[in-house]
């Protein structure tokens, strides 16, 4: 059997890595270019929003009091909603591929940014913008956190990072085969 050139981390391992470097956080970060990641706050902040030119927003904290696409009418951004809860027992992984490509399109377009958000900025809404890196950019999930970690502090919850790691390990033998 070859040999794994990025031996594959535990959730503690995770959690050291998560744990160093940038910890603070704006109510929105940009961590890929167009890509902000951010909280609750930015999402209802329309004159902030028109500020940084968001054209499509992922709210991962979607639920009947927490945003929906009618808040963004008139303004001409796009929005998805993710009903997730923070709960290391919540099943984020189903919505990693739709959140992936809904953030893809959004890039691709010109002039496409798109604002990623949940209630705090860190978890949930930092857990989908980790997979997007992962599916689409080919990152590995160190890789991705390194480059989010760059301009945002983030902690997903162990289940999140279990769930990523899953995702990580599914990619990675796919390349290798």
């Amino acid at each position: 059997m070859p040999a794994v050139r990025h031996p594959f981390l535990n959730v503690f391992e995770l959690e050291r890595l998560l744990y160093t470097g940038k910890t603070a956080c704006n109510h929105a970060d940009e961590v890929w270019p167009g890509l902000y990641l951010g909280d609750q706050d930015i999402a209802n902040n329309h004159r902030e929003l028109r500020r940084l030119g968001i054209t499509h927003v992922l709210n991962a904290s979607h639920s009947r009091w927490r945003g929906t696409h009618e808040a963004y009418e008139g303004l001409g951004i796009r929005y998805l909603g993710v009903e997730a809860h923070d709960s290391p027992a919540f099943d984020m992984s189903i919505h990693f591929q739709t959140a992936a490509d809904f953030i893809h399109r959004a890039l691709s377009l010109p002039g496409g940014k798109i604002l990623v958000h949940c209630a705090v900025g860190v978890s949930r809404s930092a857990t989908l913008v980790l997979a997007y890196l992962m599916l689409y950019h080919h990152l590995t999930l160190v890789e991705a956190i390194k480059k989010v970690k760059d301009h945002r502090g983030i902690i997903p919850n162990r289940g999140f990072l279990r769930q990523l790691l899953a995702l990580d390990r599914r990619l990675r033998q796919g390349l290798e085969a």
